[in-house]
């Protein structure tokens, strides 16, 4: 406590007098506690404020001795005499009387004889504090860090009590993703003079020579992330300028390389460098120029890769007309009144008129083959009706079956069923005409009939006529 000291006289007690309240009158200071017996213990404890001490709690002696001095006084601290009290002013008053002062000490005397203790008790509590304080200070200290942290190349200074990278990370509200780099890794420890350095990812949309593809970069500048990225970019196309800075965001960077490429055209071949987009681009490039249809054997539009041979293809084409015939459809329905493999054309087919139109392509002087391009139909095809016989064939005619009908055959037509004369009048075996066959119940012509039907219908014709219808070879059926 502030207003007991303990003087070297054993059990001999003395006031002590503190420093004055905030209003300069005794026992008044704010947090102080008033004397226990009237008189004894008025010097109050001063609380620590900054109106107390002129705003420096721990005022040296020596500051208060030269404030003595500019006020008139010797430069030293002013103690009051036993039994005096302090005045509003600073100074000790005298005490009322010899014998006042003389029952206040004894007094005092014979209560701390009783409890010798009591002052040491009170002072152990408070130096116990202010122990633990001066401890508790240097460990708060020593647990002070001074920390460079870099943020996205934004640097800064700053004390911090984190105990690794992620602890400080969270305090200072810095949020990382999968994409971003931390220097030292999340997780290290921290010591005083250490550098923390973030690095955000951004997304670039890149494509390299005619490739698509999504990558992260801790690049904040178009060149950073090409040199990130291991891309040549020499002699590179590029869709951005190097230095443009990239954001949070990202970008979408185009970067195409320069390449050699060979064209082939008309006989010459041209080889370039370049960093074209297509492959008509490159050609372009190299002084070729393309007509109508010509074409290359790669796709134009294709993206021209390094070492690659591109040829020019010279294209004239043109059209032809041809006209096909298309086969008609031939019917059979059978007829009971002509005799058995017998067939009668009743209606004749007629074949339909097809016109196409082909393409017709040269490349480089060579003809291709010709592609069809459009059909029509001019004329529809007509069927043909063809009736089958299925009449049973007569056994034979009564009283010619003994004649030599195969060699009047052999005579007439040379024993060939379908032979016709040279004027197409005659044919068959025996060589009728239509008139006559017709006359004997045959259908169609002579000749498309079996020869078992042509040789029936020759033996009722002989039945009729005799041999009269075959005059040079008629004798032949007797011999």
């Amino acid at each position: 406590m502030a207003g007991v000291g303990v003087s070297t006289w054993q059990y001999e007690m003395f006031e002590a007098y503190g420093p004055y309240g905030p209003s300069g009158t005794p026992g008044t200071a704010g947090g102080s506690y008033p004397p226990a017996v009237p008189g004894v213990h008025d010097a109050v404890t001063q609380g620590y404020g900054v109106a107390a001490y002129g705003g420096d709690t721990y005022r040296p002696a020596y500051e208060i001795s030269a404030e003595a001095g500019r006020r008139g006084g010797s430069g030293e601290p002013v103690l009051p005499r036993r039994g005096e009290r302090v005045a509003e002013s600073g100074t000790p008053e005298p005490a009322a009387g010899a014998g006042a002062g003389r029952r206040a000490a004894r007094r005092r005397k014979t209560r701390y004889i009783q409890r010798p203790d009591s002052a040491v008790r009170r002072l152990l509590p408070q130096a116990l504090v202010v122990a633990f304080l001066a401890g508790g200070t240097t460990a708060f200290l020593a647990k002070d860090k001074a920390i460079e942290l870099s943020v996205d190349g934004r640097p800064r200074v700053l004390h911090t009590f984190a105990d690794d990278v992620t602890e400080l990370l969270s305090d200072e509200g810095v949020r990382v993703g999968a994409h971003d780099v931390v220097a030292p890794a999340a997780g290290e420890a921290l010591a005083s003079g250490d550098e923390v350095a973030v690095r955000y990812g951004r997304p670039v949309r890149l494509t390299l020579d005619g490739r698509r593809r999504e990558v992260w970069t801790t690049a904040r500048t178009v060149d950073g992330a090409l040199a990130q990225l291991g891309v040549r970019a020499e002699g590179a196309f590029l869709s951005a300028s190097r230095s443009q800075n990239i954001g949070r965001a990202g970008l979408a960077l185009d970067v195409r390389t320069e390449r050699t490429v060979t064209i082939l055209a008309d006989g010459r071949t041209r080889t370039i460098r370049t960093n074209a987009a297509t492959v008509r681009e490159a050609v372009e490039e190299a002084g070729i120029t393309l007509h109508g249809q010509d074409t290359t054997s790669v796709p134009q539009a294709g993206f021209p890769r390094d070492g690659q041979t591109v040829t020019v293809l010279r294209v004239t084409a043109g059209k032809e007309v041809r006209e096909e015939a298309i086969p008609f459809e031939v019917r059979r329905r059978p007829d009971p009144t002509v005799f058995k493999g017998t067939e009668v054309i009743e209606r004749a087919g007629r074949p339909g008129l097809r016109r196409i139109t082909y393409y017709l392509r040269t490349v480089n002087g060579v003809r291709q083959r010709p592609r069809s391009e459009r059909s029509e139909v001019v004329r529809e095809p007509r069927a043909q009706l063809v009736q089958v016989g299925t009449k049973p064939h007569p056994d034979s005619v009564k009283g010619v079956d003994g004649l030599n009908w195969h060699g009047l055959a052999a005579c007439e037509s040379g024993g060939r069923p379908a032979a016709v004369d040279p004027s197409g009048t005659y044919g068959g075996l025996y060589q009728f005409d239509v008139h006559t066959w017709h006359s004997l119940g045959g259908k169609g012509r002579p000749q498309d009939a079996p020869a078992e039907e042509q040789t029936f219908r020759a033996k009722k014709l002989y039945t009729k006529r005799g041999s009269t219808p075959w005059p040079h070879c008629g004798a032949r059926l007797h011999g």
